[in-house]
Formats: structure tokens, C-alpha cells, sequence
């Protein structure tokens, strides 16, 4: 368990309350949270266990694999014999197949070895983002906790009075925007992984 799963273990009651406050008497109108909600499209509490339910070992795991699968193709097509010593219909037959095979496995941005080197570096990439975007959480949570928004959430009850409303805005827009701020970069991450997108036809 890293921090963010410690915090969010302390901090369910409040996000429960902050998720029950919105969904009985919304935010005030012009709130900063009214955009922060339809971009994550997920109350606090949810949008901060989807953060949480992020494994970063896990991907972290894939890279070294796929890395070392990269090379057992670079290896294998530099190992294939050229047809020497041999002429005829089947040399050229077997050199043509050789070379088709030599590009598939380790020639161009397209082959084998190239595109498990991409995954490899987006396995990396995603490694980073989720460890970044569970510590900005964790950093946003610590923060609510000890709010005063937090106290007079947890100090009420029943249906929300106007300050409690607006307590539950001012945390939940915290959250959501630490969220889809993150989000926003696993886009951008995505975007850029080019080495995995199919070449486009001639």
C-alpha cells in the first residue's frame, strides 16, 4: 500500500459525503466544479478509485518482457543465412522469403521487433503516469482532509445546508480537476505513441 491507498481508506467517509451532497442538491450555479464534472464525467468518490485501482507494477512488469521479445526478433532475422553457395529457382525462391521475413521481423517502423520496442516505451511511458497521477492525488486528498470544507462536511448530516453544498463543490472541483488533469496527460501519453500506429496506405 502506497500513501494514496492510506488516504483514501481515511478519506472515504468525506468523499461519500461529498458524493452524497452533490447528487441531492448539485453545486451552485457558475461553480468551477460544473466543468470539472462533465470533463472526468464521475463523482469524487468514484474518479478517485479509478485512480486508485491503477497498478503501476503491474505495467512496469510488461516492459523488460517485451524489450527482451524485441531483441529475439532483431536476433533472429540477423541470423538467417543468405542463399551463398547456391543458385537456381529455389535460392531465389527462399532468398525472396528470406528477405520478406528479415523486413517483418526488424526492418521499418512497422516490424516486429520495432513495434514490441514501442510497447515496451509506452509500457514505460504508462508506468510514470500512473505514479505521477496517484501522487498528485494523494497530494490533493492530503490537502481536502484538512480542509475546512472537509470539517463542515463531516460536522453535518440530512439534506445539505447552502455551506455544505458549496464545501462539497470546493472539494469535489480539487479532485475532478486533479483527475482529469491526468487524464488530459494519459491522452497526450497515448497521442504520442507512434511507434504503434499502423502506416497509413500508399
Amino acid at each position: 500500500m502506497d500513501r494514496l491507498d492510506h488516504l483514501l481508506t481515511t478519506a472515504e467517509p468525506l468523499l461519500a459525503r461529498v458524493d452524497q451532497v452533490l447528487s441531492a442538491a448539485g453545486a451552485p450555479a457558475g461553480h468551477e466544479v460544473w466543468p470539472e464534472l462533465r470533463r472526468v464525467r464521475l463523482l469524487p468518490g468514484d474518479a478517485a478509485r479509478a485512480v486508485a485501482a491503477l497498478h503501476p507494477a503491474a505495467v512496469a512488469d510488461a516492459a523488460p518482457e517485451l524489450r527482451a521479445q524485441a531483441q529475439a526478433c532483431a536476433d533472429t532475422a540477423d541470423a538467417l543465412p543468405m542463399a551463398t553457395g547456391w543458385s537456381g529457382h529455389a535460392a531465389e525462391a527462399y532468398e525472396v522469403a528470406r528477405r520478406r521475413t528479415t523486413e517483418q521481423l526488424n526492418v521499418g517502423s512497422d516490424s516486429l521487433s520495432r513495434r514490441m520496442a514501442a510497447t515496451a516505451d509506452l509500457a514505460e511511458a504508462l508506468t510514470d503516469w500512473m505514479t505521477r497521477t496517484r501522487f498528485d492525488l494523494a497530494g490533493t486528498l492530503a490537502g481536502v482532509l484538512t480542509s475546512a470544507e472537509a470539517l463542515t462536511l463531516m460536522t453535518g448530516g440530512g439534506f445539505p445546508e447552502p455551506d455544505e453544498t458549496r464545501a462539497a463543490a470546493d472539494i469535489a472541483a480539487a479532485l475532478l480537476r486533479t483527475v482529469g488533469d491526468s487524464y488530459d496527460r494519459a491522452e497526450d501519453l497515448l497521442d504520442d505513441a507512434t511507434g504503434l500506429k499502423s502506416p497509413q496506405p500508399a
